[in-house]
């Protein structure tokens, strides 16, 4: 079929192409989950055909849903629904249906639901076997009445990420990670099926079955939009074999370069990044900010805990001189912090740092990791918030801290000067500062800066001979009553093997 004859035939067949099958009884996709688990583990080994084989990144992005067919689908009063083509990253097929007052109806796949751009399509077929939904897209009115901006996207393994008002996408979520910053392949499992529920006023429930030969798992999610995205949700893991190095409620992120280490990219802005530094809230209530970095070699911390409070990842300055990137927007690009329903018990926040020299790979991970290992034939649940937001974080009483620099002291070959700025003007703040065996700190001093708004503490760092040291620093009084935050930072030696 000519693609002018798709488009003359396109209103008519993709009416009768999207229509719901039959309506079924509502079964539960938790079940189906746990069933999975008994079975062993199949992949899709089904190939694309065309139009959807073979596409290069422009070719992908020539594809787009039709209103009315597969995008801008109502989904009760304040929210409607696109449905994703498959293709370049995105080959295996997600089975798609929602919950009606008749049953359960799902949606059917087909090239007409799709617009195919003439510059990369000549011939489209009516039918792609195996093909199907690669993911779905919601919207709502966030920013203006009327005007259904993205919320929310499901696309690519397990992944997802969302946006509150007045902001563009940046850092994303999955339901789980497994093998992350390991010694071994990370595996990804990946959505097999996903359920919209009807809305609720301002909300909406989406389900979802992942699948991967380690395990099978279900995602609840309870989506509310607004000036901070919202979500509540439970993930409940079902274990094909044992697993040690499972992260829960994982983000994933991207840096580059800030003033921490800005040699790193040679690059007109002064900063390139989705996410600037962890912070944990951990189960005795102390907080700890980590400054992400862009390391010489792959860097895995954990900061062990019980029952944490909260952690997230967070996009920390928020003005436009800070980037100097009019087209990336990353002054507008959310945090993302995970706070859990109950108790998960002992284990660790885990931050992993991947090398990258370019802004285009996802190279920062943070998630929470169970200190015993998650048993096969079992189940485990998980019940977390995760709020998108363009806030600060809540450091209560503390001052926080404002920002952080470095760079190599010149004259003293071999030390690294550190600029650490937090918004306190006690006559009595003292910085207390420690490093890991085989550093040293020397030269500390703190001082209020001249607008009167922060005391600057500053040092400088030596590492002797070793690779890797970490730098502990709070600001307290003179009774010595907290007044930050405690401070950590990883240092590793450069790129060219200097400090």
């Amino acid at each position: 079929m000519k693609r002018r004859d798709l488009l003359m035939g396109t209103a008519v067949l993709a009416v009768v192409v999207a229509m719901p099958t039959i309506a079924q009884p509502v079964g539960s996709l938790l079940d189906m989950a746990k069933a999975m688990q008994q079975q062993p583990y199949t992949p899709n080994t089904t190939p694309l055909a065309p139009p959807f084989a073979g596409l290069d990144y422009n070719a992908y992005r020539g594809i787009r849903p039709l209103v009315g067919q597969s995008a801008q689908l109502p989904h009760g009063d304040h929210f409607a629904v696109d449905l994703l083509p498959p293709g370049l990253y995105f080959p295996d097929p997600i089975k798609v249906d929602k919950v009606t007052p008749e049953g359960l109806r799902e949606i059917a796949f087909s090239p007409a639901l799709f617009d195919f751009d003439t510059r990369y399509f000549d011939d489209v077929p009516d039918t792609s076997p195996g093909a199907g939904f690669s993911g779905m897209r919601l919207r709502y009115p966030l920013n203006a009445p009327g005007r259904m901006d993205e919320v929310l996207v499901m696309q690519g393994a397990s992944y997802f990420r969302a946006i509150g008002a007045a902001m563009v996408y940046g850092l994303s979520a999955r339901t789980i990670a497994l093998g992350t910053g390991g010694d071994g392949p990370e595996e990804f499992p990946r959505f097999v099926h996903l359920r919209l529920h009807p809305a609720e006023g301002e909300t909406v429930r989406i389900e979802g079955v992942i699948d991967s030969p380690s395990l099978t798992g279900h995602l609840d999610m309870v989506l509310r939009p607004g000036v901070d995205t919202q979500m509540e949700i439970t993930t409940t893991i079902f274990p094909r074999v044992d697993i040690a190095d499972i992260g829960i409620a994982p983000l994933t992120s991207m840096y580059l370069k800030g003033p921490m280490l800005a040699v790193v990219s040679d690059d007109f802005r002064p900063r390139v990044h989705d996410s600037d530094v962890l912070v944990i809230e951990n189960g005795a209530g102390e907080q700890i900010w980590r400054p992400i970095a862009n390391p010489r070699n792959v860097e895995t911390s954990a900061f062990v805990d019980d029952a944490p409070g909260r952690f997230g990842l967070y996009q920390l300055p928020r003005n436009y001189d800070d980037y100097q990137d009019t087209e990336a927007r990353y002054h507008d690009r959310p945090s993302a912090t995970v706070e859990p329903l109950e108790p998960w018990g002992p284990g660790a926040v885990m931050l992993v740092e991947l090398p990258t020299q370019t802004e285009f790979l996802d190279n920062i991970v943070a998630f929470w990791r169970p200190q015993d290992p998650l048993l096969a034939g079992k189940e485990y649940r998980y019940a977390y918030k995760l709020n998108w937001t363009l806030s600060a974080p809540d450091v209560g009483d503390l001052a926080p801290f404002v920002q952080g620099r470095s760079g190599r002291e010149h004259d003293r070959p071999g030390h690294r000067r550190f600029v650490v700025d937090v918004a306190t003007v006690d006559d009595g703040a003292q910085p207390v500062i420690s490093a890991s065996d085989g550093a040293e700190v020397l030269g500390i001093s703190a001082f209020p800066l001249p607008d009167g708004t922060a005391t600057r503490v500053t040092f400088l760092f030596a590492p002797g001979d070793t690779d890797v040291a970490e730098i502990r620093l709070s600001v307290r009084a003179a009774d010595e009553t907290p007044l930050s935050p405690v401070w950590l930072h990883r240092w590793t030696r450069a790129r060219d093997g200097g400090v």
